[in-house]
């Protein structure tokens, strides 16, 4: 499946007191690209959202290779790495210049609005 790249300024609210990025903060940063990579492919997730399907991180795996500090432009690959009937797995790298600063596993799981798992949307499983 195809990669997207998505690119991110780091912030000086994005570090740590070592002006290093904050190891929690990569979180948000993966999130902003994987609501990129669904954008880039037509699937608003607002508008699911409005009509009762959620897409909730059920399992993130996330390994620290080298920091990134204040200032960096980091860039991030999203990529779709299975599709499942009520879930997704993605595999996301981060790099600053070339240089591989976070790997990412995360698992998606589509759910209704009392958080039950629930099929993939036709227009999801169309667009991956």
């Amino acid at each position: 499946m195809d990669e997207v790249s998505f690119e991110k300024r780091i912030y000086y609210h994005d570090t740590d007191c070592g002006g290093v990025v904050y190891y929690a903060n990569y979180l948000k940063h993966l999130e902003e690209a994987r609501t990129e990579f669904f954008s880039g492919r037509g699937v608003d997730l607002k508008k699911m959202a409005e009509n009762g399907t959620f897409f909730v991180v059920a399992r993130v795996e996330i390994e620290y290779k080298s920091p990134a500090q204040y200032q960096d432009i980091l860039r991030i690959l999203t990529r779709a790495e299975k599709v499942r009937a009520t879930a997704l797995r993605f595999s996301q790298r981060i790099l600053k210049n070339d240089v591989t600063v976070v790997e990412a596993k995360t698992v998606l799981v589509c759910v209704d609005r009392n958080f039950r798992p629930r099929p993939l949307p036709e227009e999801v499983a169309e667009s991956l």
